[in-house]
């Protein structure tokens, strides 16, 4: 069951991140403007605030087994939509059911990985879990890559590429990593429809709360803060994974489906490898520390990106991955170390403020069309800057626990 649960982590993950690579292609494929593709991410992320927390209540109702067959039915519906009918309308449809089914999994999965593992080996199940999620988001623009080249040449090579090219428009290879997906999804599906599941009992802090709990958390100021927190991190993530392919295309001519797909893979392998880093460093100073200078650090490396030349751009776009890393779980734990009570719901909140993902690529493409990417993208100033602001304001209720000798925690 720990296999499974691990094998649906990277199947999230390789489903999620390969929209970035595939923004020069859907460009010219389908001929839009910057605006235009960055409403596709939306479409995506925005299915998590409106699925995150209905999926919690769904749970209380159905078994674990059933939500998350439904889930992967969903996103293979998605999958096929875009597959069978390859155009921009398909896709935005497409895209938000993906992500439906994905913030349903993510809801879902996390209580069935702490009941399969045992509460004592959680905690080293979950950082296995996010070091797969990292593995699939570096693979995925790899196997794109592979998949459209191998489509490009003349002949078609035999195998699975003749059977796609098939499939897919010779104007559109890109299309072929839909087929994948559904195919993918659908072997989870017959994998699920045969595993037993243990019976979860969700803890006192896993389970959603009332509306009224959700009103009363919102009228907190530190609340609201890590939610904007929420939005600025995965806003930040995708605003750059999604538009680096375009920029190094667009500013430095660097091939969207080779270089760019590469890059963008470095992005995620070396976010994979922060994390690590990021794990040792809370253990030896406070997370505020670390957020402060890695938020730092990242900075410098978006500037280098922005405004270097190509060669620098290649190194400094994967070290924003690097330096990002540690963000997100330095956030969510200040967060919920900053209320006493009702962290089930809070940290629903948390979740869905994943629609960062959704709003900020789309701000990025709509400054793009006027001031150009480069432009656009230095919008990602502000999210950053906030985010660097939490480790001056933040001031949590117990702070992380280090090696420091003597040192107590703060109460």
């Amino acid at each position: 069951m720990v296999g499974m649960v691990m094998l649906t982590f990277f199947v999230i993950s390789f489903l999620t991140n390969i929209i970035g690579p595939l923004v020069p292609d859907i460009i010219n494929g389908f001929h839009l403007n910057l605006t235009l593709v960055a409403v596709l991410p939306f479409a995506f992320f925005i299915a998590y605030g409106v699925m995150s927390i209905p999926a919690g209540m769904l749970i209380e109702r159905f078994s674990e087994k059933k939500m998350m067959i439904a889930a992967f039915a969903v996103a293979c519906t998605g999958s096929l939509l875009l597959a069978v009918f390859p155009n921009y309308l398909a896709a935005i449809v497409s895209l938000f059911l993906i992500g439906c089914g994905m913030a349903i999994l993510q809801v879902v999965i996390n209580p069935l990985l702490r009941t399969a593992g045992g509460e004592e080996h959680y905690a080293f199940y979950s950082i296995l879990a996010q070091l797969i999620f990292g593995l699939a988001s570096f693979l995925s623009p790899l196997v794109y890559s592979g998949i459209v080249s191998g489509l490009q040449k003349d002949p078609v090579q035999g195998g699975i590429y003749r059977l796609l090219s098939g499939l897919v428009p010779k104007s559109l290879p890109w299309i072929s990593m839909y087929w994948l997906f559904a195919v993918v999804v659908m072997l989870m599906i017959l994998i699920l429809a045969v595993s037993r599941f243990p019976k979860v009992e969700l803890s006192q802090e896993e389970k959603p709360g009332a509306i009224s709990i959700y009103a009363m958390l919102f009228r907190k100021r530190v609340v609201i803060l890590f939610f904007i927190a929420m939005l600025c991190y995965v806003g930040t993530e995708q605003g750059v994974a999604n538009w680096i392919s375009q920029f190094l295309a667009t500013y430095h001519g660097y091939d969207a489906q080779t270089t760019g797909a590469e890059t963008v893979a470095y992005f995620w392998g070396l976010m994979t490898a922060g994390g690590v880093l990021g794990l040792l460093l809370v253990k030896v100073m406070d997370s505020r520390y670390v957020l402060i200078s890695f938020t730092l650090l990242a900075l410098l490396s978006l500037t280098l990106a922005l405004f270097g030349s190509g060669s620098i751009a290649l190194v400094a776009f994967p070290m924003v991955g690097f330096f990002a890393s540690v963000m997100y779980p330095v956030i969510f734990s200040l967060a919920l170390n900053s209320v006493k009570e009702h962290h089930g719901s809070f940290s629903g909140i948390l979740v869905t403020g994943i629609v960062g993902g959704a709003i900020v690529p789309l701000i990025v493409g709509w400054l793009g069309d006027r001031f150009g990417l480069k432009g656009g993208m230095c919008f990602l100033y502000i999210t950053m800057g906030f985010i660097l602001s939490i480790g001056f304001w933040a001031k949590p209720i117990i702070s992380n626990k280090t090696i420091t000798l003597g040192k107590k925690e703060k109460q």
